[in-house]
């Protein structure tokens, strides 16, 4: 009897310590990279999938799910770091340009994971220029920082300003990694832990590892039907964009040392080239440094997921993958990213979470940035806070279908410039309408220069890479008027109305 009684008992212990592993929140270790936009993943296809190291990046995907239509909702670094922190678009975070800072009073989402009994920490480019508030640590670039042997700024030295900065040795992906890893180490796995690790790369000088100098060596990368885009006039679209040609300049500039940065495997130029000639030589080492800097990122993903897998820790981590905004590399002559166009406007994002997520599986409900948030407190069993304005899509990863889903999102990007000017717009399934206004906020940062106004139209089944503006179009009359009507009521939904500027 004592023995059955013994056994019984010993069941019961081992169903609780089930239940409780079972029930306990999941880890979440969101991993984001500065301008790694989708053409450069492979996973999303184009004309570079065959070229891209991408092991790990499909790893995750194949594990887990791959979102096809994610956007941001101001494409340009600090404002989408901005609206992935706080959920808010960046009307309601105050965080319209580069030149804005997240106030450090405000919620956000790791302050209140850090309130829920989340152990919290950010390692890499927080660039949101406030000290970072909701986590127990962290050490992050100052701005931009370096590629090699970076500068960090930590809780503990702060207020010291540059003086107080440590200096670490190594490439900024395999450092940021091995604090990231450090600091995951320590942590005591009875608490959950929501970990940010923010990588510099992709950003421009496009800078890589010493162990990817040789790859790619002899490579001819194929060409983006529109590199050979000369000037608004060939699509009709209202603004002249940020020409290749312009990144051509800064390579020779850096050649000789003055610019403000420098760039890799200089000195560069295109002497004795014609215009054709110069912009294809620009746009292959452009392609090849790009995806050199973001193979040492898959690199580093590879062992963070390592490291889950040998401490048992992979079940139960919700592990996503994205980067702040899109890019262009060399679609209609363009680099850098800020435009609504698709290569700017589109986010990559995988996410794995094997208890909840079935793997190898593609989601095309359109989700935005702020939406972000609002999944992370979802899966911390925390009631959505108001202050996102964003939404949960966890059902939606789950395969539940979700009936009043958006079909349509709203964009603002604030600076102005004469070949980038201010704008906004509305995206359906189909369809994109853009209002280029071309007048610079209040404020610091934009240029004061005003443009007379123009719309855009795409129809992205008829016209995926936008290449025609359709805008004067007859056919498209209704479409434009309900669509305008549309964009009308979700500047409205959103609270843009346009105070104080």
């Amino acid at each position: 009897m004592k023995t059955k009684i013994w056994y019984l008992f010993l069941i019961s212990i081992f169903f609780q310590v089930s239940c409780s592993q079972s029930e306990k929140r999941p880890n979440i270790l969101f991993i984001m990279a500065d301008d790694h936009t989708s053409q450069a993943w492979g996973i999303y296809g184009g004309i570079l999938k065959d070229f891209v190291k991408n092991e790990n990046i499909e790893r995750i995907a194949r594990n887990g799910a791959k979102l096809k239509n994610v956007f941001c909702t101001n494409s340009i670094c600090v404002p989408s770091r901005a609206s992935i922190m706080s959920g808010q678009y960046s009307h309601k975070n105050g965080v319209y340009t580069l030149r804005d800072s997240l106030d450090s009073t405000r919620d956000n989402i790791a302050r209140t994971l850090q309130s829920a009994g989340y152990r919290t920490a950010l390692f890499g480019k927080w660039h949101l220029k406030s000290k970072p508030t909701g986590f127990d640590e962290f050490t992050v670039l100052p701005g931009q920082g370096n590629y090699h042997n970076p500068y960090f700024k930590t809780l503990e030295n702060w207020e010291k300003g540059e003086e107080g900065m440590i200096q670490k040795q190594g490439f900024s992906s395999d450092v940021i990694t091995d604090m990231s890893l450090d600091w995951l180490s320590t942590q005591n796995s009875d608490e959950p832990f929501f970990l940010m690790c923010h990588f510099k790369a992709t950003h421009e000088p496009f800078d890589f590892a010493d162990r990817y100098r040789h790859l790619y060596d002899g490579v001819e990368f194929p060409e983006p039907e529109s590199l050979d885009d000369w000037g608004a006039g060939t699509t009709k679209r209202s603004f002249p964009g940020h020409q290749i040609d312009i990144l051509g300049e800064r390579y020779e500039k850096a050649s000789t040392g003055d610019f403000w940065t420098s760039y890799p495997e200089l000195p560069f130029d295109t002497d004795g080239l014609d215009s054709i000639e110069a912009r294809k030589k620009i746009y292959q080492k452009f392609i090849r440094d790009f995806l050199r800097s973001g193979a040492g990122i898959d690199d580093n993903i590879g062992r963070l997921l390592d490291y889950l897998e040998d401490n048992g820790l992979d079940e139960n981590t919700v592990v996503i993958y994205t980067s702040d905004q899109g890019y262009f590399l060399g679609e209609h002559a363009f680099f850098d990213k800020r435009m609504m166009l698709e290569e700017s406007l589109r986010m990559p994002f995988i996410i794995q979470y094997p208890k909840e997520i079935p793997g190898g599986t593609e989601y095309d409900e359109m989700i935005l940035n702020i939406d972000f948030p609002a999944l992370f407190a979802d899966y911390a069993e925390i009631d959505k806070p108001d202050y996102i304005q964003g939404e949960s899509f966890r059902d939606i990863l789950s395969g539940e279908e979700v009936a009043d889903w958006r079909d349509k999102m709203y964009y603002r990007y604030w600076t102005h410039s004469p070949t980038r000017p201010a704008h906004l717009g509305i995206r359906t399934g189909r369809y994109k309408l853009i209002y280029y206004y071309g007048k610079s906020i209040d404020g610091e940062g934009p240029i004061e220069d005003l443009k007379e106004p123009g719309w855009d139209f795409y129809d992205l089944e008829e016209d995926p890479a936008e290449l025609n503006n359709a805008y004067d179009q007859s056919k498209y009359r209704k479409i434009i008027a309900r669509l305008k009507s549309d964009l009308q009521k979700l500047k409205e939904e959103t609270g843009d109305g346009d105070d104080p500027f």
